[in-house]
């Protein structure tokens, strides 16, 4: 069982006891459990922290905004590594986030560990989608936000709806409508929006990127897979796998990403 642990009121739970210590942050619609698979691999070697992202654990969520969840990982990172900098690993919406929180806080990060999500706001990536790229994602993402102001069973229908569409990982009754506030904020502007967040290629610290190869588009482009091939320290991999690498190829990507941090000591 994990040592779990209250931080400005929200729990943190903790595995492991090595001298390195990995953050990880979840995307839509995960909570903290689904990086369980890692946990159970890096806990021998590193102290895993994970936490849910805010919201995503309670369907009346009032959202949160870019500067909220920031200073959330930031009073975790501060809680369970005041003196050293720690590895992100993000997924989803938590690289967004985690990509802002480094470029915010670089003396706490020393490596990100990306999965699925890179430089998906970046005007290379926008140039690179095909038509039919962006109207799935419009077709997915705009009803997600319309979620978020729904609230109630309805939105929560529609949010779980879109999730078994999607085939996401996370069961069913554990999905609603809190979870959908990162959306209103890309579509609709909702609790200040997204204008401000900073991209993974303003990034110093090096990045290990994994990304599905079984998806009908990809989120990133590839200028940014180039750039990470030819810089010092950066590794970018691909996996036979959906948007969840990190379930669907646990052991490959488990194993990928040790050797990565192996090589980077």
């Amino acid at each position: 069982m994990p040592n779990e642990f209250i931080v400005s009121g929200f729990p943190v739970y903790v595995d492991g006891d090595g001298p390195d210590t990995l953050v990880m942050l979840h995307g839509w619609p995960d909570t903290y459990e689904i990086w369980e698979r890692q946990v159970q691999h890096f806990k021998h070697t590193h102290r895993c922290v994970r936490f849910t992202l805010p919201g995503f654990d309670d369907p009346s969520t009032r959202g949160f905004s870019v500067s909220e969840v920031v200073a959330r990982i930031l009073a975790v990172v501060n809680e369970v590594s005041p003196n050293s900098k720690v590895t992100l690993m993000l997924h989803d919406w938590g690289c967004l986030f985690g990509y802002h929180f480094a470029a915010l806080h670089p003396h706490k990060v020393e490596q990100v560990v990306a999965v699925d999500v890179g430089d998906a706001s970046s005007p290379a990536f926008a140039r690179g989608l095909s038509l039919r790229a962006k109207l799935m994602i419009v077709a997915y993402q705009m009803p997600l936000a319309l979620t978020w102001y729904m609230k109630g069973p309805v939105g929560n229908y529609l949010a779980r709806a879109i999730a078994k569409l999607l085939r996401c990982k996370a069961h069913e009754d554990a999905i609603h409508v809190g979870m959908s506030y990162p959306y209103a904020m890309r579509w609709t502007g909702a609790l200040g929006g997204l204008k401000m967040l900073a991209e993974p290629t303003q990034l110093a610290c090096p990045i290990f990127y994994a990304y599905g190869r079984y998806k009908p588009f990809q989120f990133q482009s590839k200028e940014w897979l180039q750039q990470l091939s030819v810089t010092a320290g950066c590794k970018a991999e691909f996996f036979n796998s959906s948007h969840w690498v990190m379930v669907d190829c646990a052991e490959q990507f488990n194993s990928a990403v040790s050797v990565w941090l192996t090589l980077k000591v």
